[in-house]
């Protein structure tokens, strides 16, 4: 049972289903990526917990696996106890769907360098927590995805207006925000990383990539750093996912600045920021390792295969039955590839779909995304 049916949710069913696999795909809308190629759906609520508790006495699932952050992930430790495995863990999940309960573990209990940060669940303690930060810095909601909620406040004049937009982008129900300090960093990087049930903790080659609005808009695989700053990611990336336990790919994020690593966020699925890897940069896409990692299949190792990059496609305004312009102009170019989504409604800078662009290993990389960025700009949404 997958509960969250986006475009992440569409390339693991897909890749679990090869694998024989009966899935019934959960979201709060119908006719969601996911749900397009499961064998079942349910529209409910997943911040109802009786409404989940329902369809998983109704469906009875070997596995759940949550996609998206609003979720009653208390229930899952119910789950755990009837015979259910929640994916990585009910611990896990609880964890990492809410930035206070994974930045307090990474930094106080697990004494990792982050940015500085306070919390905050009023506008009065937004405006205390900020003058302690200072300006610039970042405000989220602990509990948002794809950058909703978030903003970069750089004049106390912004501050009323941050938080109002973090209470319109949070999800779920809880109010508070995190507020960070600003990093000044050179490079972002994802450093996927496998647990698995009977093998050792795997990670893919690191993959560098670029956020607007707090939303990944380009990402690219390999990501050139220093052997002891990708050594140090690793120990992090396997000191984190020990302590929240559990089997699947974790998305794991840091920062490079000219004064080290910082430990960013973490998520307990596929990252967008992955899709790179649907180019065939490595010998198993990041959804083909998630599938085998959860349901206790060998990975022997993951290899990198290919230099590649990816870029989305953006809706621009609020629309209905969307349909593309421009894919047959970005299919012409060589070592192009397109993922459209499927969502059924647009609203401004929506990811709607994805272009790849591979080469072999050893080229320049900046112009595999150049080539990317460019493809997306042929391709345009028009909804209705």
């Amino acid at each position: 049972m997958l509960l969250g049916s986006g475009e992440l949710g569409k390339e693991f069913v897909i890749a679990v289903k090869r694998l024989g696999f009966y899935v019934i795909a959960v979201d709060s809308y119908n006719n969601a990526p996911a749900q397009q190629v499961a064998d079942e759906r349910e529209v409910i609520d997943m911040l109802d917990g009786s409404a989940l508790d329902t369809i998983v006495a109704r469906h009875k699932p070997d596995i759940i696996v949550p996609e998206i952050e609003a979720i009653r992930t208390e229930r899952f430790y119910d789950y755990e106890k009837e015979g259910i495995q929640v994916v990585p863990s009910a611990r896990a999940a609880n964890f990492t769907m809410n930035r206070k309960a994974i930045r307090d573990l990474a930094s106080i209990e697990l004494g990792l360098r982050t940015a500085s940060y306070r919390y905050a669940d009023s506008l009065e303690e937004l405006q205390s927590a900020v003058r302690e930060i200072g300006i610039p810095c970042v405000v989220k909601p602990l509990m948002s995805s794809s950058g909703k909620g978030q903003s970069t406040l750089k004049a106390e004049a912004d501050i009323e207006k941050a938080w109002n937009y973090s209470q319109s982008g949070k999800r779920g129900d809880i109010a508070e925000v995190i507020v960070e300090s600003f990093v000044k960093f050179h490079t972002e990087i994802t450093l996927l990383t496998v647990t698995q049930q009977n093998g050792i903790t795997l990670f893919c080659p690191p993959i560098g990539h670029r956020q607007e609005r707090g939303d990944y808009q380009e990402s690219w695989q390999p990501c050139l750093i220093s052997d002891a700053h990708l050594q140090e990611a690793q120990e992090i990336a396997d000191k984190v996912t020990r302590s929240l336990t559990g089997y699947g790919i974790w998305g794991v994020e840091f920062f490079l600045s000219d004064d080290g690593l910082y430990f960013s966020e973490l998520s307990p699925r596929p990252h967008d920021t992955g899709m790179v890897t649907l180019a065939g940069t490595q010998n198993l896409s990041e959804f083909e390792l998630h599938a085998r990692a959860v349901l206790g299949l060998p990975i022997p190792e993951i290899t990198l295969m290919k230099a590649g990059a990816s870029a989305v496609v953006l809706a621009d305004k609020v629309g209905s039955n969307p349909h593309y312009i421009g894919v047959e102009d970005a299919l012409k170019e060589p070592r192009t590839d397109i993922r459209i989504f499927g969502k059924p409604t647009t609203r401004p800078y929506r990811r709607m779909a994805v272009t790849l662009v591979y080469d072999q290993l050893g080229s320049d990389i900046q112009a595999v995304r150049e080539d990317a960025i460019a493809n997306a700009a042929k391709v345009k949404v028009i909804s209705e």
